[in-house]
C-alpha cells in the first residue's frame, strides 16, 4: 500500500468512504445525520485536495484503488491570549474502506499523519470522535490517544 497526498483523480475514491462514513454515522445518530449523505460536495472536496493548510492523505492499493484516507486541518495558534504558541494537526476525518477493515491500513495512514505532523513541526495531533462510533473509539485508544476535552450535550 502507498500513502500519499490526495490528488484530484482520487475524488471517486474519497467519495466512495465519504458515504460510508456518513452511514455510519446515521446509523449512530439519525437525528443528527442524513442517510445517503457525504460531508461535502465535488466542489468543496477539489477545494480541500488543492488546500495545503487541509492536507489529505489516502492509501491506495497497487492499482490506485483508494483504500483509506485521512482529512487533516492546520491548527494554529499565535501565542496571543490564553492559548500558548503551537501548532496542531487536526484529523477532521480517518476512514478505511468497510471491505478491507481489519488489515492495519488504519494504522499506516495514521502514522504517516504522525511522521508529516512531526516533519511539519506540529506540537500535537488532535481528532474527534464520536461516541457513537464504538469502533472508532477503540481503534484510537488502541493508538494510545487519550481524551483532550469532552463535548456534552441535551437534546431538548
Amino acid at each position: 500500500m502507498q500513502i500519499r497526498r490526495a490528488e484530484s483523480g482520487d475524488m471517486d475514491g474519497i467519495n466512495r468512504l465519504l458515504y460510508q462514513v456518513c452511514r455510519v454515522h446515521h446509523d449512530g445518530r439519525p437525528d443528527l445525520f442524513r442517510d445517503g449523505g457525504k460531508k461535502y460536495t465535488d466542489r468543496e472536496l477539489l477545494e480541500i485536495i488543492r488546500d495545503d493548510e487541509r492536507p489529505i492523505f489516502v492509501g491506495t492499493d497497487e492499482d490506485g484503488t483508494v483504500l483509506g484516507y485521512a482529512f487533516c486541518i492546520f491548527e494554529r495558534y499565535d501565542g496571543t491570549g490564553a492559548m500558548t504558541r503551537r501548532s496542531t494537526l487536526y484529523i477532521d476525518d480517518l476512514c478505511v474502506d468497510e471491505t478491507v477493515r481489519g488489515q492495519h491500513i488504519g494504522t499506516r495512514i495514521y502514522d504517516a499523519v504522525l511522521d508529516f505532523a512531526r516533519k511539519s513541526g506540529c506540537y500535537n495531533v488532535t481528532l474527534n470522535v464520536w461516541c457513537c462510533n464504538a469502533a472508532a473509539l477503540r481503534f484510537y485508544e488502541a493508538r494510545g490517544l487519550k481524551p483532550l476535552k469532552i463535548g456534552m450535550e441535551t437534546i431538548l
